[in-house]
């Protein structure tokens, strides 16, 4: 099947595009048939000097042979002003709404991502919501011992207080012999 297609020329960063009539299965740049017009993207769209030369005459002849014009060739055809095309090609733009979705990995990503993140927002509640309880059954507690009555609160600290007191120079007697020895 015959292709107008581009074939880029030029060098890196300041491309040139050669339209010509190529067999689809040859390389971009690579053979073509015939060459039937140039489109350089770097002049201004409102210069002097075209961005577009086509060889009306020359592509009419091939469309007519059965070469199809690729997209963006069809496009310069159906804008060109040449009476030779006028009619021959019609172009539409293409309409592709799903374009800028991401793709299906990039979509489980980002469900996976939004798991994680809920997931720990309920255990950052969670753990709130335990503080909370903790705190209101400290408080429970405090205005317990609070009611309480006097003989019997410290009569419950003081061998709680004594039996820390008791270990402790025991613990220290044991380091100093480690360490002398």
């Amino acid at each position: 099947m015959l292709k107008i297609r581009l074939s880029r020329g030029g060098t890196k960063k300041r491309p040139y595009y050669h339209i010509v009539v190529a067999d689809s299965h040859s390389p971009r740049d690579g053979k073509f048939i015939e060459k039937v017009g140039s489109y350089n993207p770097m002049l201004p769209k409102d210069g002097e000097t075209p961005r577009v030369a086509l060889k009306a005459d020359r592509i009419a002849e091939w469309l007519g042979k059965g070469a199809q014009p690729t997209d963006r060739v069809a496009r310069f055809i159906s804008q060109s002003q040449d009476e030779a095309l006028v009619g021959k090609v019609k172009w539409t733009q293409g309409n592709n709404p799903n374009k800028g979705q991401p793709g299906k990995k990039a979509q489980e990503r980002a469900a996976e991502r939004a798991q994680r993140e809920a997931d720990r927002l309920e255990a950052e509640a969670a753990a709130k919501a335990e503080a909370a309880e903790a705190a209101a059954k400290a408080k429970e507690e405090a205005e317990a011992a609070k009611n309480a009555p006097a003989e019997e609160a410290p009569a419950e600290e003081a061998p709680a207080a004594d039996a820390p007191a008791e270990e402790a120079p025991a613990a220290e007697e044991a380091t100093e012999e480690k360490a002398e020895g």
